[in-house]
């Protein structure tokens, strides 16, 4: 039992002695007051629950309006196209080695081929198509 249970026990005690004390006459009063504080406590309760809910609503609607390219920056585009160059040496030996002109021209398809991926990701509009609409969808 929290504190506003006895609190409330406590009120209900009081106005039956009160009833008890005053008689029948004063009885529909005495009733009418308890109730009167039952209602608050229902009002508070329910108002509290109204603005959590209110502020959980908020909170989940500012989440979601956050894009996921919001995170994406100069620098970690910057960083992507450097580790891209980086792993570009070894594997243009290995496919030169490997398999010759073919297996050059293969690792550096694969190199650019991630790189269009990544630019296409970072800005969907790079090459002449519609940014998708808010939910994900491609506008029409």
């Amino acid at each position: 039992m929290d504190a506003r249970d006895t609190e409330l026990k406590k009120e209900l005690d009081a106005s039956l002695r009160a009833r008890r004390e005053l008689g029948e006459e004063y009885e529909s009063a005495l009733v009418d007051s308890f109730l009167e504080k039952v209602d608050q406590r229902i009002d508070g309760a329910v108002e509290r629950r109204v603005r959590r809910q209110f502020a959980e609503q908020r909170m989940t609607a500012a989440r979601d309006s956050r894009s996921p390219r919001a995170t994406d920056t100069w620098g970690e585009r910057f960083g992507f196209g450097i580790v891209s160059l980086v792993l570009a040496v070894p594997l243009s030996a290995i496919g030169g080695s490997v398999g010759g002109r073919l297996g050059l021209v293969v690792a550096w398809l694969g190199i650019v081929g991630v790189n269009v991926v990544q630019a296409v990701r970072t800005d969907p509009g790079l090459f002449g198509r519609r940014k998708p609409a808010r939910d994900g969808d491609w506008d029409d």
